[in-house]
């Protein structure tokens, strides 16, 4: 039996932390997981930005109370759902979630969790475990799942190596060219056809 598992951010919603940057002008907060490749070096120097700047869990909430997730994601999420099992994995926080969860119908989301101060100053994260999607697929494959995957950046590789088959969903060419031998869809017919093979 087949399964699929996917990335989050840049896949079915926009990348949080571009759309905090956008929002509060703070342009150094728009690096993600497609510009640094270590995931600890990457959330060490975004919690320094929101001390630094006197951010907030609540104010991170409020901008993500106003996205919505990407256009006719909903619709490709259920057509997958439809035909096979699937699980979102993602270096994303509980508490930020949610709110895009909902819109997309609670598909099953493997994430982190952040640690909050009683002033609401997010002090550190809670990594679910260390090395987490490729974990999640070596889980899945002891089940005796052949596992397809696809992510668009650095932090999806241990993943997209662990699975049975997988492909980039719109990667930045930086990872393309680091990772030349993964295919490429870059819209949701694509993403369909590709699954649609690899099935």
């Amino acid at each position: 039996m087949h399964i699929v598992c996917c990335d989050f951010e840049g896949v079915w919603i926009p990348e949080i932390w571009i759309n905090v940057s956008k929002k509060t002008g703070i342009e150094e907060l728009k690096l993600t997981t497609r510009d640094i490749k270590d995931y600890d070096e990457l959330m060490q120097y975004r919690l320094k930005i929101l001390d630094k700047h006197n951010l907030k869990l609540k104010d991170i909430q409020e901008v993500i109370s106003t996205l919505k997730p990407l256009e006719e994601a909903k619709e490709m999420l259920d057509w997958i759902k439809s035909v096979t099992r699937m699980v979102i994995v993602s270096d994303t926080f509980t508490e930020f979630a949610d709110p895009l969860l909902r819109q997309l119908d609670y598909p099953l989301l493997f994430c982190h969790s952040l640690e909050v101060d009683e002033n609401n100053r997010i002090t550190g994260y809670k990594l679910r475990q260390k090395d987490p999607k490729r974990q999640v697929i070596k889980a899945l494959k002891s089940l005796n799942y052949s596992v397809i995957a696809f992510g668009d950046s650095y932090n999806d590789i241990s993943m997209l190596q662990e699975a049975d088959k997988a492909f980039f969903y719109k990667p930045p060419q930086n990872v393309v060219d680091d990772y030349p031998d993964f295919s490429v869809a870059t819209n949701y017919d694509e993403m369909k056809q590709l699954l649609l093979q690899l099935f």
